[in-house]
């Protein structure tokens, strides 16, 4: 999901957040300039997907693409 399209989208709980296998949050940068609370959409992130992996990102600044690399590795070659 992007940070741009408000810190709301975690709590409406929709199959985007709740069924994916590793939730994205990127554009992590642009939170202070479109007025969301990153801490609030974070925290509220992990409660409605209960303990499923999440990342967050700033694709600009290489930010979090580790993290997302190795998950996807993990899940898809050593499993």
């Amino acid at each position: 999901i992007d940070v741009a399209g408000g810190d709301d989208i975690p709590r409406k709980n929709g199959p985007g957040v709740l069924k994916c296998d590793l939730l994205v949050i990127n554009k992590t940068d642009l939170a202070p300039h479109v007025g969301v609370d990153l801490a609030r959409m974070e925290t509220e992130a992990a409660a409605a997907r209960r303990g499923k992996p999440m990342a967050l990102t700033n694709c600009r600044k290489s930010e979090g693409i580790d993290a997302v690399a190795d998950r996807i590795m993990a899940d898809t070659l050593f499993r």
